[in-house]
């Protein structure tokens, strides 16, 4: 049967009858590449969204090298265009007043490129590849860029449809779609592989896991208009006495603020002035003098929105006919933006792993439970240092004891040493390097290098009490980071 008829007939089975290979629930950042994705390689698909309006987040903004080149191998490349997206470059970490540059490393490389030789020139090197970059954005436009993307693409369908709940199998319970709601009309869509890609909030992740997602903060955020940032075209990571601050442009005159504030913090009780009396008293004079006009601003104008900071591991998917992805099946802590690169190199994976020559047929079960178990391993090698980064990095940038605090200035002060020191850890960061005995081997060099500076700061006459409050400081370091590695060994 010739191409044209058989997507003519796919989609008359989308259309009319509500059944395709595939029935994804959630048009979002992995909905949409999962969809283009899969087809790009002819199966049929369903994408379920229950609002196509522009949604208006405050997260969801920055997109890491690593991500951007993902987005490159799905073909969703210029869904970064027309949408006043601005280049990143690295970040600019300031301590105390003090700031350090973090650019992205130009020697850094994903696994499978080819290494530049030594026998090259630096001219050489300098036009065989330039140094990455990330994009930062509204995560309005942008999604809407990727759901123009979906709607374009043969073998798709969008259809504006709240789910539900799941549709089983009454003889082997195995999910075979969703029921829905259809402007106001009760229906249903039905899939030989349902994808259930809806979100933090997700309705149908308790279903399937026991475990909810860990929240210890919020990240409460503000739009600046035409803020003078000290380092333009850079993320900016504020640590003071507080939770830590972000500062990114994401348009030519925007500029979003994210403020970390814990639970249960007394000053931002509503005795004490609430979220907007911690802003004012306590925010606003640890920012850079350049900032605050437009920050004071921001706050007497906006309305004040938060997202929680959620931690939930991964889990292997083993439930037949259902694949949970996104922040549905795992989230981490969105300090270091890489919720969309673990997506974007998610969908490809995927897409490599479910293609029609490697599983001709979605609805045979094991093949795709046996994939899915392939899945949840060989994503670890990003995915598990993104996870572990984003949680552990924020630990020390939220600093709340002595031990954290030696942490978080030893963290800086490994900055300030540049080469690897910096090209490795933001390298992880920026989801090039994809080895995590990288991660492990940075993160406990900070930690050594934190102890020498907390013993070394000291006068002679109490240098032996540091001396011995560094083993403090270690081990606080090993409970930092331990937990999320373990997690991260789990199945």
């Amino acid at each position: 049967m010739p191409i044209a008829e058989r997507r003519a007939k796919a989609e008359q089975r989308r259309s009319l009858y509500h059944e395709a290979d595939v029935v994804i629930v959630g048009a979002g950042i992995l909905g949409c590449a999962v969809a283009v994705a899969l087809g790009n390689q002819g199966r049929s698909v369903i994408l379920l969204e229950k609002s196509l309006r522009e949604p208006d987040r405050i997260v969801g903004e920055l997109l890491q090298p690593g991500g951007v080149a993902a987005l490159e191998k799905l073909g969703l490349r210029d869904c970064l265009e027309e949408i006043d997206a601005v280049k990143v470059f690295g970040y600019d970490v300031i301590y105390y007043g003090e700031e350090v540059r973090i650019s992205y490393p130009g020697n850094a490389r994903e696994d499978g490129e080819e290494p530049v030789q030594k026998s090259q020139t630096d001219e050489m090197r300098g036009t065989k590849r330039k140094r990455p970059e990330g994009r930062s954005f509204h995560h309005g436009r942008f999604i809407q860029r990727l759901r123009q993307r979906a709607m374009e693409t043969p073998n798709v369908t969008v259809v504006e449809a709240a789910a539900t709940e799941l549709v089983r199998c009454g003889f082997t319970d195995r999910i075979v779609g969703v029921e829905a709601t259809v402007s106001g009309r009760e229906d249903a869509f039905f899939g030989d592989l349902t994808i259930i890609a809806d979100g933090y909030a997700s309705k149908f992740r308790k279903e399937f896991r026991k475990d909810l997602p860990v929240a210890k903060s919020k990240f409460w955020g503000l739009e600046l208009i035409d803020a003078k940032l000290p380092m333009p075209n850079h993320g900016h990571v504020i640590l003071g006495d507080g939770a830590p601050v972000l500062l990114y442009q994401i348009g030519t005159h925007e500029t979003r603020a994210l403020i970390d504030i814990p639970q249960n913090l007394p000053s931002a009780a509503v005795e004490a002035g609430g979220v907007k009396g911690h802003l004012k008293k306590v925010v606003l004079p640890s920012l850079p003098a350049e900032v605050r006009p437009s920050f004071e601003a921001a706050i007497d104008r906006d309305r004040l929105r938060s997202m929680p900071n959620s931690w939930l591991p991964p889990t292997t998917n083993k439930s037949s006919g259902l694949i949970l992805l996104g922040d549905a099946m795992n989230m981490r802590h969105p300090l270091t933006g890489g919720g969309m690169t673990v997506a974007f190199n998610d969908a490809v994976l995927l897409s490599e792993l479910l293609s029609p020559e490697s599983v001709p047929d979605l609805a045979d079960a094991h093949a795709v439970l046996k994939k899915m178990r392939v899945f949840h391993w060989r994503r670890k090698g990003l995915t598990s240092v993104i996870n572990i980064l984003a949680q552990a990095l924020y630990s020390l940038f939220a600093a709340d004891d002595a031990q954290l605090k030696a942490l978080q200035m030893g963290c800086f002060h490994y900055f300030k040493l540049g080469g690897n020191c910096i090209d490795g850890p933001v390298g992880l960061l920026a989801g090039i390097i994809r080895r995590p005995f990288v991660l492990f081997y940075h993160f406990f060099a900070v930690a050594l290098y934190a102890m020498w500076i907390y013993v070394t700061s000291a006068s002679l006459a109490i240098m032996p009490l540091r001396l011995l409050g560094s083993a403090g400081v270690f081990w606080k370091a090993c409970v930092v980071i331990m937990p999320y590695i373990f997690s991260e060994l789990q199945s």
